[in-house]
């Protein structure tokens, strides 16, 4: 199994060393844990961000979300891989907290004003874009950030859904459809 470009390289004996760490003492559970915080939180940032659609909303679920990793991590059993594992968690709470928002700010709008002419014309383009994506429905908003911005594999997302990875393979193409037709107006 690949690992995704956006999360960091653990092979497995350092994970396992890492999960088994975190089941121990409270001294060596509070460091595997601050270790796994600053491997992970970027990516799962980078998720959340891309399901919510919010960067600060983002931050608050990220903070919950690592709050249920310390809490369950004793308890992690090790049937898929951290990381994996890690992302379901984060790509539940994501969803949970974009299914109580009902309007949706594109990152865009927080950036600076632009100051030449390329500049406001990537802006428009990048506003076009995060609001053809907030039209997508949730499955296909995730499998495409999963892919395209988290750099997951077609197998890895199947384990972070929970789906056969067929599934995947028709969500993706979906999504890149339904995605086309948003930006071409449709």
């Amino acid at each position: 199994m690949t690992t995704p470009r956006s999360l960091p390289t653990l092979d497995e004996a350092r994970e396992a060393a890492l999960v088994e760490r975190a089941r121990t003492a409270e001294a060596a559970r509070d460091e595997a844990f601050a270790e796994i915080f600053r491997l992970y939180r970027l990516p799962v940032l980078k998720l959340c961000v891309h399901v919510i659609g919010d960067a600060s909303e983002a931050e608050d679920v990220v903070q919950q979300v690592f709050l249920s990793v310390h809490r369950a991590l004793p308890l992690f059993r090790g049937d898929s891989r951290l990381s994996t594992w890690i992302y379901r968690i984060a790509l539940r709470a994501a969803i949970a907290a974009r299914s109580k928002r009902r309007t949706f700010e594109p990152l865009a709008e927080h950036l600076r004003a632009p100051s030449t002419e390329d500049e406001i014309q990537l802006r428009d383009e990048a506003r076009r874009a995060a609001a053809a994506m907030d039209r997508l429905s949730i499955e296909h908003r995730a499998v495409l950030s999963l892919f395209a911005i988290d750099g997951l594999s077609h197998r890895e997302i199947a384990n972070v859904l929970g789906v056969p990875e067929g599934t995947v393979w028709s969500r993706l193409s979906a999504a890149r459809r339904r995605l086309n037709d948003e930006l071409r107006g449709g």
